[in-house]
């Protein structure tokens, strides 16, 4: 297969066949990372309202992790994971979309479903679709879209502005969301401290604008936090989710905000007495980044893009493996070793 070149310089993604099959990482039940097999697949058939991706990376999430590990009750084995990709349009239904254009595509039941991004070819939802402009490689682009713009959208549900002299505690900071809402908060003027449970992940936390880096040995966090902020921090990013959740909302100030955006200790908190268990004052909010896919975050990650063009933000970028590798990628990211995000290219 090859790609056409255009008369104004630019890429025509259309190729000539030489094959209908391609590369896929499908889950084949529910276990371990050796559940992962390599196989060929048919390249599927575009259909109305649909658009045919080549990808050019995906990135990994903790969410893949548990629905491989049969913790996604909607999943139905055989699957191709993957909530995220970026790649090259190849055949669409939409003109808005025309073949060449380089897009990204997040969650809207990606991997769960319908195949997502684990895969040489993925067919996506054309809603799903957000054109990007860019001049970053495959792998550091494929690191942005769900972390980015889970980051933001959580600095947005808690109140963050630029400018805000004001101090944010990350539960979670080693985490690829943790990371980007370090940088961006960084840029916003903020104080920022950041959990981690590894000594050997302080510099990277460092670097990517975090101030007050705390070791979380699983004890109480509220001694080590107060050494630093007697009061508090103004704002909490919870990334831990429902093992920390409640523990967040007595660590914030009075009248301050936590938002949990993630599940690194899974989805349910036992026993939630909100009335009982949330201080008078103190707000609690969430969010999903199911929230921003296609239109909806099409012109936040564009900005994302240019930022880190710019050198604005970092797209704190761990490790690429290639999709022959997936288990070892899942490996990786299911013992807790990445520092940031984790890529899969094709």
């Amino acid at each position: 297969m090859r790609d056409v070149l255009r008369s104004d310089g630019t890429v025509d993604a259309r190729q000539y066949a030489t094959t209908t099959t391609m590369r896929a990482a499908v889950c084949v039940r529910a276990g371990g990372p050796e559940v992962l097999e390599l196989r060929e697949l048919r390249i599927p058939a575009v259909r109305e309202g649909w658009s045919l991706v080549r990808v050019q990376g995906a990135g990994l999430n903790r969410s893949e992790l548990r629905t491989r590990q049969g913790h996604s009750p909607n999943v139905r084995f055989p699957r191709v994971l993957g909530i995220e990709c970026v790649g090259i349009v190849e055949d669409s239904t939409d003109p808005t979309l025309p073949v060449g254009t380089t897009v990204a595509a997040v969650m809207g039941e990606m991997g769960r479903e319908f195949d997502g991004g684990y895969a040489e070819y993925a067919l996506l939802p054309n809603a799903l679709l957000m054109p990007v402009t860019t001049t970053l490689p495959w792998a550091v682009l494929a690191a942005l879209p769900e972390t980015y713009l889970t980051a933001q959208g959580a600095l947005d549900a808690l109140g963050v502005a630029p400018d805000t002299k004001r101090r944010l505690l990350i539960r979670g900071g080693t985490s690829s969301v943790g990371m980007a809402a370090a940088s961006i908060a960084s840029g916003c003027g903020m104080e920022i401290a950041a959990t981690t449970r590894r000594h050997g992940k302080i510099d990277a936390m460092a670097a990517a604008g975090v101030d007050h880096v705390l070791l979380d040995d699983g004890g109480p966090l509220a001694a080590i936090l107060h050494a630093v902020w007697p009061e508090g921090p103004d704002f909490v990013l919870d990334l831990v989710g429902a093992r920390t959740a409640m523990d967040s909302v007595r660590l914030v100030r009075g009248g301050g905000t936590v938002c949990v955006a993630g599940s690194l200790s899974g989805w349910l908190i036992s026993d939630f007495e909100p009335i009982a268990m949330i201080p008078s004052g103190t707000k609690l909010t969430a969010f999903h980044s199911d929230t921003v896919k296609g239109s909806a975050g099409a012109s936040v990650l564009q900005r994302v893009v240019h930022a880190v063009e710019a050198g604005v933000y970092r797209p704190n970028l761990d490790r690429v493996f290639a999709l022959d590798d997936i288990v070892a990628a899942h490996r990786y990211m299911e013992d807790n070793r990445a520092t940031g995000k984790v890529v899969v290219v094709p």
